[in-house]
Protein backbone atom coordinates (compact mmCIF):
# COMPACT_ATOMS: atom_id res chain seq x y z
CA UNK A 1 0.00 0.00 0.00
CA UNK A 2 1.21 3.18 -0.76
CA UNK A 3 -0.94 5.75 1.13
CA UNK A 4 -3.74 4.92 3.31
CA UNK A 5 -7.99 6.27 2.97
CA UNK A 6 -10.22 4.00 4.91
CA UNK A 7 -11.13 6.70 7.45
CA UNK A 8 -12.20 9.56 4.55
CA UNK A 9 -14.68 7.18 3.59
CA UNK A 10 -15.56 6.25 7.17
CA UNK A 11 -16.54 9.76 7.99
CA UNK A 12 -18.01 11.04 4.87
CA UNK A 13 -21.48 11.25 6.24
CA UNK A 14 -20.96 13.00 9.60
CA UNK A 15 -19.20 15.58 7.19
CA UNK A 16 -22.05 15.57 4.61
CA UNK A 17 -24.49 16.61 7.79
CA UNK A 18 -22.18 19.29 8.51
CA UNK A 19 -21.57 20.87 5.07
CA UNK A 20 -24.98 20.75 4.40
CA UNK A 21 -26.57 22.51 7.74
CA UNK A 22 -23.35 24.63 6.90
CA UNK A 23 -24.36 25.50 3.53
CA UNK A 24 -28.59 26.01 4.96
CA UNK A 25 -26.79 28.68 7.87
CA UNK A 26 -25.09 30.20 5.12
CA UNK A 27 -28.44 30.73 2.68
CA UNK A 28 -29.82 32.04 5.55
CA UNK A 29 -27.75 34.44 6.14
CA UNK A 30 -27.51 35.59 2.72
CA UNK A 31 -23.88 35.90 2.36
CA UNK A 32 -22.57 35.71 -1.09
CA UNK A 33 -19.34 33.84 0.36
CA UNK A 34 -19.43 30.78 2.60
CA UNK A 35 -19.68 30.94 6.27
CA UNK A 36 -18.39 28.35 8.43
CA UNK A 37 -21.42 27.18 10.75
CA UNK A 38 -20.20 23.49 12.05
CA UNK A 39 -22.82 21.36 12.96
CA UNK A 40 -22.64 17.91 14.93
CA UNK A 41 -23.29 14.79 13.22
CA UNK A 42 -26.64 14.81 14.61
CA UNK A 43 -27.85 17.92 12.84
CA UNK A 44 -27.43 20.54 15.52
CA UNK A 45 -25.67 23.79 14.57
CA UNK A 46 -23.37 25.68 16.15
CA UNK A 47 -22.74 29.62 16.03
CA UNK A 48 -21.37 30.71 12.58
CA UNK A 49 -17.51 31.69 12.55
CA UNK A 50 -15.71 32.89 9.59
CA UNK A 51 -15.04 30.60 7.02
CA UNK A 52 -12.79 30.06 3.88
CA UNK A 53 -14.01 31.87 0.80
CA UNK A 54 -14.27 29.82 -2.56
CA UNK A 55 -11.44 30.28 -4.70
CA UNK A 56 -11.44 31.95 -8.04
CA UNK A 57 -13.10 29.98 -10.46
CA UNK A 58 -10.57 30.76 -12.90
CA UNK A 59 -7.97 29.47 -10.78
CA UNK A 60 -9.74 26.58 -9.41
CA UNK A 61 -13.39 25.51 -9.76
CA UNK A 62 -13.03 23.13 -7.24
CA UNK A 63 -15.64 23.58 -4.06
CA UNK A 64 -13.91 24.58 -0.70
CA UNK A 65 -16.05 22.73 2.13
CA UNK A 66 -16.64 25.42 4.86
CA UNK A 67 -17.21 23.03 7.15
CA UNK A 68 -14.44 21.07 6.39
CA UNK A 69 -12.38 19.09 8.81
CA UNK A 70 -9.43 21.45 8.66
CA UNK A 71 -11.94 24.51 8.90
CA UNK A 72 -13.43 23.18 11.94
CA UNK A 73 -9.74 22.48 13.62
CA UNK A 74 -8.97 26.33 12.61
CA UNK A 75 -12.02 27.38 15.02
CA UNK A 76 -11.26 24.98 17.85
CA UNK A 77 -7.36 26.97 17.71
CA UNK A 78 -8.99 30.15 17.48
CA UNK A 79 -10.86 29.95 20.72
CA UNK A 80 -8.27 27.82 22.48
CA UNK A 81 -6.42 31.27 21.89
CA UNK A 82 -3.75 29.48 19.48
CA UNK A 83 -3.61 32.10 16.02
CA UNK A 84 -0.78 30.70 15.28
CA UNK A 85 -1.45 27.55 14.28
CA UNK A 86 -4.95 28.44 13.17
CA UNK A 87 -2.94 30.32 10.62
CA UNK A 88 -1.34 27.22 10.02
CA UNK A 89 -4.03 24.97 9.89
CA UNK A 90 -5.98 27.90 7.44
CA UNK A 91 -3.39 27.22 4.51
CA UNK A 92 -5.07 23.50 4.36
CA UNK A 93 -8.89 25.16 5.39
CA UNK A 94 -8.79 27.73 2.54
CA UNK A 95 -8.10 24.89 -0.42
CA UNK A 96 -10.67 22.81 -1.83
CA UNK A 97 -9.82 18.80 -0.95
CA UNK A 98 -11.66 15.43 -1.66
CA UNK A 99 -14.69 14.38 -0.05
CA UNK A 100 -14.32 10.51 -0.22
CA UNK A 101 -17.31 8.34 -0.60
CA UNK A 102 -18.18 6.31 2.31
CA UNK A 103 -20.18 2.50 2.23
CA UNK A 104 -23.33 3.89 3.61
CA UNK A 105 -25.91 5.62 1.96
CA UNK A 106 -23.49 6.85 -1.33
CA UNK A 107 -26.61 8.43 -2.95
CA UNK A 108 -27.29 11.15 -0.28
CA UNK A 109 -23.55 12.03 0.51
CA UNK A 110 -23.05 12.48 -3.37
CA UNK A 111 -25.72 14.62 -4.05
CA UNK A 112 -24.92 16.32 -0.64
CA UNK A 113 -21.68 17.11 -1.76
CA UNK A 114 -22.83 18.39 -5.21
CA UNK A 115 -25.54 20.56 -4.47
CA UNK A 116 -23.31 22.14 -2.10
CA UNK A 117 -20.99 22.79 -4.61
CA UNK A 118 -23.55 24.11 -7.30
CA UNK A 119 -24.91 26.07 -5.19
CA UNK A 120 -21.17 27.97 -5.01
CA UNK A 121 -21.31 27.48 -8.38
CA UNK A 122 -18.03 25.34 -8.10
CA UNK A 123 -17.35 21.48 -9.33
CA UNK A 124 -17.29 18.65 -6.49
CA UNK A 125 -14.22 16.47 -5.83
CA UNK A 126 -15.59 13.08 -5.23
CA UNK A 127 -13.34 10.15 -4.76
CA UNK A 128 -15.03 6.80 -5.20
CA UNK A 129 -13.29 4.30 -2.96
CA UNK A 130 -15.08 0.86 -2.25
CA UNK A 131 -13.72 -2.02 -4.90
CA UNK A 132 -13.89 -5.51 -3.71
CA UNK A 133 -11.18 -6.82 -1.76
CA UNK A 134 -9.63 -3.17 -1.78
CA UNK A 135 -6.17 -2.48 -0.11
CA UNK A 136 -5.16 -6.14 0.22
CA UNK A 137 -6.25 -6.46 3.72
CA UNK A 138 -3.44 -3.44 5.24
CA UNK A 139 -4.72 -0.50 6.88
CA UNK A 140 -7.30 0.78 4.39
CA UNK A 141 -8.63 -3.09 3.72
CA UNK A 142 -12.20 -3.07 3.16
CA UNK A 143 -14.79 -2.43 0.36
CA UNK A 144 -17.83 -3.80 -1.23
CA UNK A 145 -18.04 -7.51 -0.35
CA UNK A 146 -18.40 -8.71 -3.39
CA UNK A 147 -18.99 -7.33 -7.27
CA UNK A 148 -22.75 -7.11 -7.19
CA UNK A 149 -22.94 -4.90 -4.28
CA UNK A 150 -20.24 -2.82 -6.28
CA UNK A 151 -22.41 -2.66 -8.77
CA UNK A 152 -25.41 -1.80 -6.60
CA UNK A 153 -23.17 1.16 -4.54
CA UNK A 154 -21.63 3.21 -7.91
CA UNK A 155 -25.49 3.22 -9.25
CA UNK A 156 -26.31 5.12 -6.11
CA UNK A 157 -23.63 7.01 -6.08
CA UNK A 158 -24.09 8.24 -9.57
CA UNK A 159 -27.55 8.84 -9.11
CA UNK A 160 -26.84 11.56 -6.30
CA UNK A 161 -24.53 13.55 -8.77
CA UNK A 162 -26.96 13.30 -11.07
CA UNK A 163 -26.65 16.52 -13.54
CA UNK A 164 -24.49 18.29 -11.37
CA UNK A 165 -20.46 19.33 -12.11
CA UNK A 166 -18.23 16.77 -10.80
CA UNK A 167 -14.92 15.42 -10.88
CA UNK A 168 -14.26 11.76 -9.60
CA UNK A 169 -11.31 10.39 -8.91
CA UNK A 170 -12.12 6.65 -9.60
CA UNK A 171 -10.70 4.21 -7.08
CA UNK A 172 -7.16 4.76 -5.86
CA UNK A 173 -4.38 1.88 -6.03
CA UNK A 174 -7.29 -0.51 -7.88
CA UNK A 175 -4.76 -0.97 -10.84
CA UNK A 176 -1.40 -0.42 -8.98
CA UNK A 177 -2.21 -3.28 -6.77
CA UNK A 178 -3.23 -5.99 -9.78
CA UNK A 179 0.02 -4.80 -11.49
CA UNK A 180 2.47 -4.93 -8.26
CA UNK A 181 0.19 -8.61 -7.19
CA UNK A 182 -0.82 -7.34 -4.28
CA UNK A 183 -4.49 -8.27 -5.18
CA UNK A 184 -4.62 -12.16 -5.81
CA UNK A 185 -5.14 -13.15 -9.74
CA UNK A 186 -8.29 -14.58 -9.13
CA UNK A 187 -10.08 -10.87 -8.04
CA UNK A 188 -8.64 -9.61 -11.49
CA UNK A 189 -11.01 -10.19 -14.64
CA UNK A 190 -13.60 -8.87 -12.07
CA UNK A 191 -12.24 -5.66 -11.10
CA UNK A 192 -11.13 -5.29 -14.53
CA UNK A 193 -15.05 -5.33 -15.18
CA UNK A 194 -16.10 -3.53 -12.18
CA UNK A 195 -13.71 -0.04 -13.05
CA UNK A 196 -14.99 -0.41 -16.78
CA UNK A 197 -18.40 -0.58 -15.72
CA UNK A 198 -17.66 2.24 -13.19
CA UNK A 199 -16.04 5.01 -15.83
CA UNK A 200 -18.78 3.93 -18.38
CA UNK A 201 -21.68 4.71 -15.99
CA UNK A 202 -20.02 7.92 -15.04
CA UNK A 203 -19.04 8.47 -18.18
CA UNK A 204 -22.82 8.73 -18.78
CA UNK A 205 -23.85 11.62 -16.71
CA UNK A 206 -23.74 14.52 -18.24
CA UNK A 207 -21.08 16.48 -16.10
CA UNK A 208 -18.56 13.88 -14.90
CA UNK A 209 -15.09 14.28 -15.25
CA UNK A 210 -13.87 10.58 -14.38
CA UNK A 211 -9.89 9.87 -14.03
CA UNK A 212 -8.67 6.40 -13.21
CA UNK A 213 -6.24 5.67 -10.72
CA UNK A 214 -2.69 4.74 -11.88
CA UNK A 215 -0.36 4.97 -9.00
CA UNK A 216 2.77 6.79 -8.73
CA UNK A 217 6.45 7.30 -10.30
CA UNK A 218 8.06 4.96 -7.88
CA UNK A 219 5.55 2.35 -7.85
CA UNK A 220 4.61 0.45 -11.41
CA UNK A 221 7.90 0.74 -13.46
CA UNK A 222 8.52 1.51 -15.99
CA UNK A 223 5.56 3.37 -16.79
CA UNK A 224 4.45 1.34 -19.77
CA UNK A 225 3.38 -1.12 -16.81
CA UNK A 226 0.26 0.46 -16.70
CA UNK A 227 -0.78 1.06 -20.07
CA UNK A 228 -2.56 -1.68 -20.49
CA UNK A 229 -3.93 -2.45 -17.02
CA UNK A 230 -5.36 1.10 -17.79
CA UNK A 231 -7.06 0.00 -21.44
CA UNK A 232 -8.01 -2.75 -19.58
CA UNK A 233 -10.27 -0.49 -17.16
CA UNK A 234 -11.93 1.96 -19.99
CA UNK A 235 -9.44 4.34 -20.00
CA UNK A 236 -10.58 4.92 -23.99
CA UNK A 237 -14.07 6.04 -21.97
CA UNK A 238 -12.46 8.15 -19.10
CA UNK A 239 -10.90 11.49 -18.78
CA UNK A 240 -7.71 10.47 -17.83
CA UNK A 241 -6.40 8.83 -14.72
CA UNK A 242 -4.91 10.29 -11.57
CA UNK A 243 -1.15 10.24 -9.92
CA UNK A 244 0.35 10.51 -6.76
CA UNK A 245 -2.65 10.04 -4.55
CA UNK A 246 -2.10 10.24 -0.74
CA UNK A 247 1.49 9.90 -1.76
CA UNK A 248 4.62 12.18 -2.13
CA UNK A 249 6.48 11.68 -5.13
CA UNK A 250 7.30 15.51 -6.77
CA UNK A 251 4.88 17.16 -9.35
CA UNK A 252 7.70 16.81 -11.76
CA UNK A 253 8.20 13.64 -11.68
CA UNK A 254 4.61 12.76 -11.65
CA UNK A 255 4.60 15.10 -14.53
CA UNK A 256 7.15 12.86 -16.67
CA UNK A 257 5.83 9.67 -15.69
CA UNK A 258 2.30 11.10 -16.63
CA UNK A 259 3.66 12.07 -20.34
CA UNK A 260 5.33 8.67 -20.38
CA UNK A 261 1.90 7.43 -20.07
CA UNK A 262 -0.29 8.93 -21.60
CA UNK A 263 1.87 8.35 -24.96
CA UNK A 264 0.81 5.20 -24.42
CA UNK A 265 -2.91 5.04 -23.82
CA UNK A 266 -4.32 7.94 -26.30
CA UNK A 267 -2.37 10.92 -25.44
CA UNK A 268 -5.29 10.74 -22.11
CA UNK A 269 -4.68 13.83 -19.61
CA UNK A 270 -4.04 13.24 -15.59
CA UNK A 271 -4.43 15.26 -12.88
CA UNK A 272 -1.53 14.77 -9.84
CA UNK A 273 -2.31 14.58 -5.77
CA UNK A 274 -0.07 17.68 -4.88
CA UNK A 275 -1.31 17.60 -1.22
CA UNK A 276 1.44 16.63 0.53
CA UNK A 277 4.52 16.64 -1.80
CA UNK A 278 5.66 20.20 -0.98
CA UNK A 279 8.90 18.42 0.06
CA UNK A 280 8.73 15.57 -2.39
CA UNK A 281 9.42 11.96 -0.72
CA UNK A 282 10.90 10.39 1.86
CA UNK A 283 15.09 10.27 0.55
CA UNK A 284 16.22 6.76 -0.26
CA UNK A 285 18.11 6.70 2.63
CA UNK A 286 15.18 5.29 4.39
CA UNK A 287 16.71 2.23 3.63
CA UNK A 288 13.68 0.45 1.22
CA UNK A 289 11.43 0.17 4.03
CA UNK A 290 8.18 0.71 2.04
CA UNK A 291 5.73 2.04 5.14
CA UNK A 292 8.43 4.28 6.23
CA UNK A 293 8.41 6.23 2.90
CA UNK A 294 4.38 6.50 2.61
CA UNK A 295 2.95 5.80 6.12
CA UNK A 296 3.07 9.61 8.10
CA UNK A 297 7.00 10.08 7.08
CA UNK A 298 8.33 13.17 8.62
CA UNK A 299 9.49 15.91 7.09
CA UNK A 300 6.43 16.01 4.50
CA UNK A 301 5.19 19.92 2.60
CA UNK A 302 2.34 20.97 1.51
CA UNK A 303 2.64 20.77 -1.80
CA UNK A 304 1.09 23.23 -5.01
CA UNK A 305 -2.09 24.47 -4.30
CA UNK A 306 -5.13 23.28 -6.12
CA UNK A 307 -5.54 24.39 -9.81
CA UNK A 308 -6.60 23.83 -13.29
CA UNK A 309 -2.91 25.82 -14.61
CA UNK A 310 -0.44 23.67 -14.64
CA UNK A 311 1.55 24.55 -17.52
CA UNK A 312 1.54 21.45 -19.02
CA UNK A 313 -1.23 20.48 -22.01
CA UNK A 314 -2.00 16.99 -20.43
CA UNK A 315 -1.84 17.99 -16.73
CA UNK A 316 -5.56 18.80 -16.13
CA UNK A 317 -5.15 19.61 -12.48
CA UNK A 318 -3.18 19.84 -9.23
CA UNK A 319 -5.42 18.73 -6.92
CA UNK A 320 -5.54 17.69 -3.00
CA UNK A 321 -7.15 14.33 -3.38
CA UNK A 322 -5.35 12.86 -0.24
CA UNK A 323 -6.93 15.45 2.65
CA UNK A 324 -3.72 17.05 4.37
CA UNK A 325 -4.12 15.85 8.23
CA UNK A 326 -5.37 13.02 8.28
CA UNK A 327 -3.48 10.54 8.80
CA UNK A 328 -1.99 7.46 6.86
CA UNK A 329 -2.65 4.96 9.18
CA UNK A 330 -1.49 3.57 12.90
CA UNK A 331 1.96 4.47 12.70
CA UNK A 332 4.82 6.66 13.79
CA UNK A 333 3.08 7.87 16.72
CA UNK A 334 -0.35 8.67 14.03
CA UNK A 335 -4.04 7.56 14.53
CA UNK A 336 -5.63 5.12 12.34
CA UNK A 337 -5.85 5.97 8.67
CA UNK A 338 -7.85 9.12 7.93
CA UNK A 339 -8.03 10.17 11.29
CA UNK A 340 -7.57 14.14 12.33
CA UNK A 341 -3.58 14.39 12.99
CA UNK A 342 -3.08 17.93 14.33
CA UNK A 343 0.43 17.71 14.81
CA UNK A 344 1.05 16.39 11.37
CA UNK A 345 -1.05 18.72 9.86
CA UNK A 346 0.89 21.80 11.68
CA UNK A 347 4.04 20.01 10.54
CA UNK A 348 2.90 19.54 6.46
CA UNK A 349 1.54 23.47 6.86
CA UNK A 350 4.79 25.13 8.84
CA UNK A 351 7.16 23.13 6.14
CA UNK A 352 5.39 24.52 2.94
CA UNK A 353 6.98 27.02 0.80
CA UNK A 354 3.82 29.06 0.51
Amino acid sequence: MYGSHTGHARRARAALVRAVTAGALVLLAGCSSSDDSPASSAGSPRPAVASPSQLPRTQSPYWVNPDGTAARQVTELRKAGKEQDAALIGRIAQQPVAEWIGVDDPESQTRGFTEAAARADRDALLVLYNIPHRDCGQYSQGGASDGDSYRAWLDRAAAGIGDRSATVILEPDALPHMEDGCTPQQFHEERYALLKEAVRKLKALPRTRVYLDAGNPNWITPAARMAEPLRRAGIDRADGFALNVSNFQTTQDSKEYGRALSALVGDKHFVIDTSRNGNGPLSSGSGGDHEKAWCNPAGRALGDPPTTHTGDRLADAYLWIKRPGESDGACKGGPDAGEWWETYALELARNARS
